[in-house]
């Protein structure tokens, strides 16, 4: 299937290349230990080897995808060193965050936040984990707008990737997008009580749920990790 990309600039192309792949590996679409041929990459995004292999330079860095010289490109298998790791450094991030919005929110954000949490409150009924964890991804990203530093969530884009793919194989669990929902309600109350204590007790809380499902989703996806 070809994949269009309208801008036809060769930057833009690789930008664009690099956001559907980052996508389709966290979604596992495309699996850890596959191999990546730029040929059919460039097929597959209708554009030049060119972008694409910008595309899988930056994935490289991110560490997503390893390249080795005379053996090919592959998806890198899920490490657990790294996704907690990147859980460290987002609960760092995101509790100096939730602190500071404490303090001071802005009102229109705090309108926004509940029109998120609307939304994911019917996709988890729904159970439609790739839209839920875009909403996820817009809770968080408000959280930091609304306390005044929204480049808080931005920085942490390419190192939390390593927990979006253990992420994404939590969501088909039953218990799992009902609770998250819950876990968000519980930070945005303490946020409108300007309980900072409170606030980062329940991120923590939030945070530590990846941690608690990481044995049963290892079990049963052994063969995704490194």
């Amino acid at each position: 299937m070809t994949v269009v990309l309208p801008d036809s600039s060769e930057d833009s192309a690789a930008r664009r290349v690099e956001r559907e792949l980052r996508k389709a590996i966290i979604t596992l679409e495309i699996q850890p230990g596959a191999s990546l041929s730029e040929k059919e990459l460039a097929d597959r995004y209708g554009v030049s080897r060119q972008p694409v292999r910008e595309a899988l330079i930056n994935l490289g860095n991110a560490g997503l995808v390893g390249i080795l010289p005379r053996r090919g490109t592959f998806v890198v298998k899920i490490s657990l060193d790294l996704m907690r790791q990147a859980r460290f450094v987002r609960e760092s991030v995101e509790v100096a965050v939730v602190r500071r919005a404490c303090a001071s929110f802005d009102p229109e954000v705090r309108q926004r936040i509940d029109g998120i949490l609307a939304r994911q409150t019917d996709l988890a009924a729904e159970r439609s984990h790739y839209a839920f964890q875009r909403e996820d991804e817009a809770f968080h990203a408000a959280l930091a707008e609304g306390a005044g530093f929204p480049a808080a969530w931005a920085t942490l884009e390419t190192i939390k990737a390593h927990m979006d793919r253990v992420c994404h194989l939590t969501l088909p669990l039953p218990e799992t997008l009902p609770k998250v929902v819950d876990e968000h309600r519980r930070i945005v109350d303490a946020i409108d009580d300007r309980d900072a204590d409170r606030a980062e007790v329940a991120l923590k809380v939030h945070l530590d749920g990846i941690l608690k499902a990481l044995p049963r989703v290892r079990e049963q996806f052994g063969f995704l990790f490194a």
